[in-house]
């Protein structure tokens, strides 16, 4: 059995899709033998993980960033010739021709771009739409990364369910065993793009509604780059709200003291098809509190306090309860840790390998 995985979001400005691709690959390299699974275009070895920029060097992303372009032109054979030989193809919404002789996979991460438009842009729906036809309605298998977004993906696009397997991503290691960051105030965290879905506005109106001691006394701390849309949010995250301290992009290494050395962890997003902050900041054993609608609630099961996201009310409501308990925090942090310890790139890999046997038959 031979795999060739488009990993072409490596080369991109990314978060979330990056952060699983790089985990899920190299996972499944470790897993199966060598030379098992490949990767598009000319993928070997990457470097570290960064979501503002590309795993490979300037020059060594702009050839690759040119393969794809060239085998994206109409009746391309580049393709075929670049996947070579396998028995696989594990799609991406970046490649539009797909290659012909082998089976064929993709995984769906989430359905927002049909439930909510309003949240994307149009460049990221016109793909997603395009990653429907080519690739999920013909596809051999599908990997989705939350019950919620199976269920979702079977609702909006009529899928037979049969043909859709549900494989959670794993967390980094390091969000089990880091030591926390020392601040001079004891801090609530935010970690995402600053962009309309992870309802930052929101979030920062429940932080206006908190009693100006509190806000004198904690920080809410946000970290993440700067997205689409992102303009009226990014004023008010450095306009001298008190408490509020917007860090920007927070490299991979050092996310994971800042998580545990957070008080509590906030996480309003309007629609996640898993949540990798969130399960982060729980594999810290860090008290959550994060909306109770798509996968979140089965992301954090009972370990979070859940909030209708678009209510600053219960937001607020929330982060006292947090800020005012020391047991009530103690409690969430120990569920929490146990909760994350399901989600191992380790398991993700085992599954994701008899998938891959299943759709070859084996």
């Amino acid at each position: 059995m031979r795999i060739c995985v488009d990993a072409t979001s490596l080369l991109l400005r990314s978060a979330g899709v990056k952060n699983y691709a790089y985990h899920w690959m190299s996972s499944l390299r470790e897993e199966l033998p060598p030379d098992t699974v490949t990767a598009f275009p000319l993928l070997g070895e990457v470097g570290e993980l960064n979501h503002e920029q590309s795993v490979y060097s300037k020059w060594h992303t702009l050839g690759r960033l040119a393969l794809l372009y060239l085998s994206n032109v109409r009746g391309s054979p580049l393709v075929d010739y670049l996947v070579g030989d396998v028995d696989v193809f594990h799609a991406s919404s970046l490649l539009r021709n797909l290659p012909k002789r082998t089976k064929l996979t993709g995984t769906i991460y989430d359905m927002t771009a049909l439930i909510m438009p309003e949240v994307h842009t149009e460049g990221n729906i016109k793909a997603e739409k395009r990653f429907h036809a080519n690739v999920v309605r013909r596809a051999d298998g599908l990997i989705a990364i939350s019950e919620s977004a199976k269920s979702d993906a079977v609702r909006m696009l009529r899928l037979d369910p049969r043909l859709i397997t549900v494989i959670y991503p794993g967390i980094d290691q390091r969000f089990f065993t880091a030591q926390p960051l020392r601040r001079a105030k004891p801090y609530l965290l935010f970690v995402g793009t600053i962009e309309p879905r992870k309802n930052v506005d929101t979030l920062l109106d429940a932080w206006l509604e908190m009693p100006m001691e509190v806000r004198q006394a904690y920080d809410l701390v946000l970290a993440g780059p700067k997205g689409w849309s992102a303009e009226r949010t990014v004023d008010r995250l450095t306009s001298g709200i008190v408490g509020v301290d917007y860090l920007g992009y927070v490299p991979e290494a050092d996310l994971p003291a800042l998580t545990a050395g957070a008080l509590g962890f906030v996480y309003p997003s309007l629609y996640e098809g898993f949540g990798f902050p969130l399960a982060q900041a729980m594999a810290a054993g860090i008290p959550c509190v994060t909306s109770n609608i798509s996968a979140l609630p089965e992301v954090a099961g009972d370990a979070a306090l859940l909030v209708d996201p678009k209510s600053s009310f219960e937001l607020r409501d929330a982060m006292w309860q947090l800020v005012d308990s020391a047991d009530l925090r103690d409690e969430l942090g120990r569920k929490a840790r146990m909760q994350a310890s399901q989600f191992t790139w380790k398991n993700s890999a085992q599954l994701s390998a008899e998938f891959f046997r299943r759709v070859c038959g084996s």
